[in-house]
């Protein structure tokens, strides 16, 4: 995932629901799960939330996942679950070989010990997401991601992302779609997803996926798995052109690209809106002109149901709030966004889940 150079925060305010089809091209109406999905009843067909940097804030001598919503440090749980009720958690990145991952400087260990547990007994879902920019996640054997998954299976494990973005030869992707494919036949109703970057052409060429992510869904087809998504990183474009987005006044409209790059893989791909998601970065992303604004997050959360798609998530909560002082670009604690206020985004995000149906 495209990201500013301090890990930024996110406390995944992922809330679960499922969609229907709403009144017209951006209505929608969605129930919000009460409880986390688990291997038994399987994750929701629509998932919201936003990720989180487990790295910042934290004390790698108990590593508990830790916020800092005003600069004071305080445990998620103790935060998070009281100012978003039932939110869950998309915990990031993993790195390494599956059942030797470590967090940063931290075991795998050592995170599931101080946090798995406490998750489960809270009643809040969380996402174990892996790789993410400038680190890889590989898987060798059958036995390494049985351990990986282990480690942090509970009823309140949502899914296992994989975030793709460098480094890795075809033979690591297809060893890591392999693993995936046997660990789903013990837990069928597990979810995977998988994180790559798009483009956003709107010049008629479908422009979209680059050459890493047409290697994981050939591998993802080739090799048969089943309860997966593609998870689009909506960011970061480049220079606004036609090429690579949809233009508004000579920039990038963001909340309209990101529908586009859902459309170009839908037709040029084939892959179902259902198995679809999006990841915006919110706020001044890292390409500066290319602003995600709150309105494009009203945009998409209103798509959810229209097109059905399969999640929305963002990069990240902790900058969903405006900078003390002025910054230049992408800031890792704030979203560089005059006058917004803090948590206006994982609001507009709810409003896909905000109708529940009688």
């Amino acid at each position: 995932m495209h990201r500013i150079s301090l890990p930024a925060l996110a406390l995944a305010g992922a809330m679960l629901c499922t969609c229907a089809a709403g009144h017209g091209a951006d209505a929608a109406a969605a129930s919000a799960a009460s409880t986390p999905a688990g291997a038994a009843t399987g994750a929701p067909p629509v998932v919201l939330s936003a990720y989180k940097h487990l790295a910042q804030w934290q004390d790698d001598a108990a590593p508990v996942i830790t916020v800092a919503p005003q600069g004071v440090r305080m445990p998620y749980l103790a935060d998070g679950a009281s100012r978003f009720g039932r939110a869950a958690l998309s915990w990031a990145f993993a790195s390494g070989e599956c059942g030797e991952e470590v967090w940063g400087s931290v075991s795998g260990a050592q995170i599931a010990a101080a946090n798995v547990a406490a998750f489960a007994q809270a009643g809040i879902g969380y996402i174990v997401s892996t790789g993410g920019q400038g680190h890889m996640f590989t898987c060798a054997s059958d036995e390494g991601m049985e351990r990986f998954i282990s480690r942090y299976d509970t009823p309140a494990l949502l899914g296992i992302d994989f975030d793709i973005e460098e480094g890795q030869t075809p033979a690591q992707i297809d060893a890591l779609v392999g693993r995936a494919v046997v660990a789903q036949q013990r837990r069928p109703a597990l979810r995977f997803s998988f994180t790559v970057a798009t483009h956003a052409a709107s010049d008629g060429s479908l422009h979209s996926l680059n050459t890493l992510g047409v290697t994981v869904l050939k591998s993802v087809r080739r090799q048969g798995l089943r309860n997966y998504t593609f998870n689009l990183m909506v960011m970061d474009y480049g220079p606004a052109t036609r090429k690579v987005c949809v233009l508004r006044k000579g920039r990038c409209d963001m909340g309209r690209s990101a529908l586009q790059a859902a459309h170009n893989v839908h037709r040029k791909y084939g892959i179902p809106y259902n198995q679809i998601e999006l990841t915006p970065m919110l706020g001044v992303n890292d390409v500066v002109e290319n602003v995600f604004t709150v309105a494009d997050m009203q945009r998409l959360a209103r798509a959810v149901a229209q097109l059905k798609l399969a999640g929305l998530h963002y990069w990240s909560l902790d900058r969903d709030t405006p900078c003390r002082q002025p910054v230049k670009g992408a800031d890792a604690l704030c979203s560089g966004m005059a006058g917004v206020p803090a948590g206006a985004y994982l609001r507009a995000m709810g409003a896909a889940a905000a109708e529940r149906p009688q």
